[in-house]
């Protein structure tokens, strides 16, 4: 039996909880995945941090298979398009309140051989808050 991924709907709901808070949702997305469209300028190290809350964009849609929204980079309109899947984590941007996804892409040990140990792998995301 396949299963959807639950990362969509976690999206959805976390964003819901930061705006009903006052909170300044971001999104950290990993810009390396194909269908990821987002302004290049912007991107360091294969990742970039989009402002989310609903001033900062129009149009914005949580879908199952895409984030889609319009906003101003550097003064110029852009059309962002994001994949849930390409999402690594979101987040208040006020105090890092939110929640990291697993790289679903990255290589996946066995059942059982990570339980107990930290995950340290060099590509695991970390959160700065963002002013």
């Amino acid at each position: 039996m396949s299963i959807t991924s639950n990362r969509p709907y976690l999206l959805r709901g976390l964003y819901e909880w930061l705006v009903d808070n006052d909170l300044t949702p971001h999104l950290l997305v990993a810009t390396d995945r194909e269908d990821v469209i987002v302004p290049g300028q912007f991107v360091q190290d294969d990742r970039i941090v989009l402002n989310i809350s609903p001033s900062a964009v129009q149009r914005l849609e949580l879908g199952n298979e895409l984030i889609s929204f319009s906003a101003r980079f550097g003064g110029k309109p852009t059309s962002v398009r994001v994949p849930p899947s390409a999402v690594l984590g979101i987040y208040a941007r006020e105090n890092g309140r939110g929640m990291l996804f697993r790289d679903e892409e990255a290589p996946t040990e066995s059942a059982g051989e990570s339980e107990g140990k930290p995950d340290t792998s060099p590509d695991r995301p970390t959160l700065k808050v963002v002013k």
